[in-house]
């Protein structure tokens, strides 16, 4: 385990440095407000990603998987923040595509950690895996149809609220709000109940930017982009620290 834990952060390293090689070839403005916010999410996402890989070994074997796939998210995030970044100075652009590819992977990986970090502590049927990853896709593919017009521009925010909605009933009544209902683990409960915070007030930027961004076309694209990338920081980050807080819990209790 500790063999691959060392060559995940390798593979991490390698992708930083490759990608600031390709950065290099732009220069980041100081005025370039936009710029910077790329710049930060980027280093916080590497510096997430190093965490929880060197720290997927320190916790009970029921929750590595857990963590793993938080690095994951956020090593996903930071390969995509280093090419927008990179896009974005040279161009002053940022297409909706790469948003897009970094969502329809760390989205539905986060939606998982629902079910991972239930399995961790007790045996859940995989149908609440199911519901959430297929929700989730629903909801970012809806999103994006209508952002780049292959549909009506409302009927694909209709679409990513309705996928959107979904996840939010399954996870505060459905069978996966049931499961962590039941009781019994502390630590679990109390990261249940965060990462339902984030998914509840975290996630409700992304809806209000479409509707102030594409349907009515009021929002500034600088500021949006700056939202959208303290946005993805604290969702991604915070969503995955709060699943490690979880399980040191759970492994210094079991090993009390």
């Amino acid at each position: 385990m500790r063999k691959l834990s060392m060559i995940a952060l390798a593979a991490v390293a390698f992708l930083g440095i490759s990608s600031s090689a390709n950065a290099s070839t732009a220069l980041l403005q100081t005025n370039d407000f936009v710029g910077i916010s790329f710049w930060l999410v980027s280093m916080g996402m590497i510096a997430a990603t190093v965490f929880f890989f060197a720290e997927r070994n320190t916790v009970a074997a029921s929750w590595r998987t857990s963590v793993t796939v938080a690095g994951l998210v956020t090593g996903v995030a930071f390969v995509h923040y280093m090419y927008m970044r990179e896009v974005w100075v040279t161009t002053g652009d940022s297409p909706t595509v790469y948003r897009y590819i970094d969502w329809l992977i760390t989205v539905p990986l986060q939606m998982i950690e629902f079910y991972l970090i239930l399995a961790a502590v007790r045996k859940v049927p995989t149908s609440i895996f199911w519901k959430l990853l297929i929700g989730s896709i629903v909801m970012l593919v809806g999103g994006y149809m209508g952002e780049t017009g292959m549909i009506e521009p409302f009927v694909g925010w209709i679409i990513g609220m309705a996928g959107w909605i979904y996840i939010l009933f399954e996870i505060f009544s459905g069978e996966a709000g049931k499961a962590a209902g039941r009781g019994g683990n502390k630590a679990l409960s109390t990261a249940f109940s965060a990462m339902r915070i984030i998914v509840t007030i975290g996630w409700a930027i992304y809806p209000l930017g479409y509707i102030f961004g594409i349907l009515m076309g009021t929002a500034d694209p600088n500021m949006l982009n700056i939202i959208y990338n303290l946005a993805d920081f604290i969702n991604k980050i915070a969503f995955g620290l709060v699943i490690w807080a979880a399980a040191m819990s759970n492994t210094r209790l079991a090993s009390r």
